[in-house]
């Protein structure tokens, strides 16, 4: 039968041996894909470990293995294991497109042996070979949908519009405008916030996350997970972090905490003590946590400081990688991902644009959505038109400076720097006509 062992054993033993390579391959692979019965025993712990959570490396799964096998050939597994290609795709292609050979030399043998059957209905026979071969031709395929079916989703949002029903089709992200304008925190989007240091970006993705009421990992780089459960408390009691984590908080204020505590427990946020900087343990840790927890969301903090697993490659190359990677990984796990992003200084201009994202423009293209943070108290200036006589103590201004399904979008929140608390305003407070503030 059609079969190629030594690229089902390039194939295995690339899996066990980069990071990566099992996200590359695992849409076109199946235990059957395999000819080899070993080979599928391999895969099938692949996934089980993989399933898991775990990394599938040769130690994972050789004890998989031996868990699930009384006969483990440790031999043979050596072999496989050492079998490496750099080029994954091509050789899972070819051992797939073997499987579909096998699987209509099946059809075709099914079709010999009722061809000669007078008790087989031929009608039943022509419907079951079509079947299997729809099944083949389709096996690849299943994820393809048609414009009439794009089109049908778009109606059926429709309807539920007029029907009333509410309009955030996604995640609130507690901004009402912008949640009118994209319908909430949607899943397979990526958003980058940017902003220069000490803005206040970790402070408006924490926001987002308590906000938007479902099961989020937070990844941060800078900061340990006590420090941002400490800015989720002080959101809720308003009593600052600095305080909650190294004061000796007052009965008064202590009892404002253990009052309002409830509200942070109840949220589903999950932190991995395992990941470290590197991008690669990130992604795999993303797509155990979609596992184990079925989470909605992703926040990493931040960009710039990833490490990734590029020899030779210029900065701007890494992060235009790793923007299109958390991209493509947002689409396939459908769950959206925030990620945060640095500007770099402008001294004569502070006002932030897209074309000042740090190291590479590329993550605004991979990007669904950038928010600007823009905060002039800090640099003694005023906001620019129509905001020219907004209050800049304690607001800032969110730039919706890309928006690829909303359009674009300025509005003026509050900033609490005590609690680090971004909130919406019901009136944006606006300077007495002919009066100025106070540089800061």
């Amino acid at each position: 039968m059609p079969h190629d062992f030594e690229a089902e054993k390039l194939v295995l033993g690339t899996i066990m041996t980069e990071r990566s390579a099992l996200d590359e391959v695992r849409e076109i692979l199946t235990p059957d894909t395999f000819y080899d019965e070993f080979h599928q025993q391999i895969y099938r712990a692949i996934l089980a470990v993989s399933e898991r959570g775990d990394r599938p490396d040769m130690v994972m799964v050789c004890n998989e293995l031996r868990k699930q096998t009384s006969d483990f050939d440790a031999y043979r597994f050596a072999l496989v294991a050492g079998s490496v290609s750099f080029d994954i795709y091509q050789h899972a292609c070819l051992i797939h497109d073997k499987e579909r050979r096998r699987r209509f030399y099946d059809i075709g043998q099914y079709l010999c042996a009722n061809c000669f059957s007078e008790e087989s209905d031929i009608v039943d026979v022509l419907s079951e070979a079509r079947k299997r071969l729809d099944d083949v031709l389709t096996y690849a395929d299943n994820n393809v949908a048609t414009v009439r079916e794009a089109v049908e989703g778009v109606y059926r949002q429709i309807d539920r519009n007029l029907a009333g029903e509410s309009a955030l089709t996604g995640n609130p992200t507690g901004f009402r405008e912008i949640d009118a304008k994209s319908g909430g925190l949607q899943k397979s989007d990526l958003v980058v916030i940017a902003a220069e240091t000490s803005m206040g970006k970790t402070s408006l993705a924490i926001k987002m996350v308590m906000s938007a009421g479902c099961g989020v990992a937070f990844y941060s780089m800078e900061m340990k997970k006590e420090q941002i459960a400490a800015r989720m408390m002080a959101i809720e009691s308003g009593i600052p972090p600095n305080e909650i984590l190294y004061g000796q908080l007052p009965p008064v204020k202590l009892a404002r905490v253990d009052e309002t505590v409830s509200r942070v427990l109840d949220r589903e946020v999950y932190f991995d003590d395992r990941s470290t900087s590197n991008v690669d343990v990130i992604l795999t840790s993303i797509r155990s946590m979609k596992l184990k927890y079925g989470i909605s969301g992703v926040v990493i903090d931040y960009l710039q400081i990833l490490n990734v697993n590029m020899k030779g490659s210029t900065k701007e190359q890494q992060m235009a990688d790793v923007a299109r990677r958390l991209k493509n990984l947002a689409k396939e796990l459908d769950v959206w991902i925030i990620a945060l992003s640095q500007l770099n200084r402008d001294s004569q201009n502070p006002q932030p644009s897209l074309n000042r994202l740090r190291d590479s423009g590329q993550i605004a293209e991979a990007a669904d959505v950038v928010i600007l943070i823009y905060r002039p108290e800090v640099y003694g200036k005023q906001y620019p038109q129509p905001f020219r006589n907004a209050v800049t103590g304690g607001t800032a201004m969110l730039d919706v400076a890309k928006g690829r399904n909303i359009g674009l979008l300025k509005l003026i929140c509050g900033f609490d720097m005590f609690t680090t608390h971004f909130y919406e305003f019901d009136k944006v407070p606006m300077q007495r006509e002919g009066e100025e503030e106070e540089p800061f």
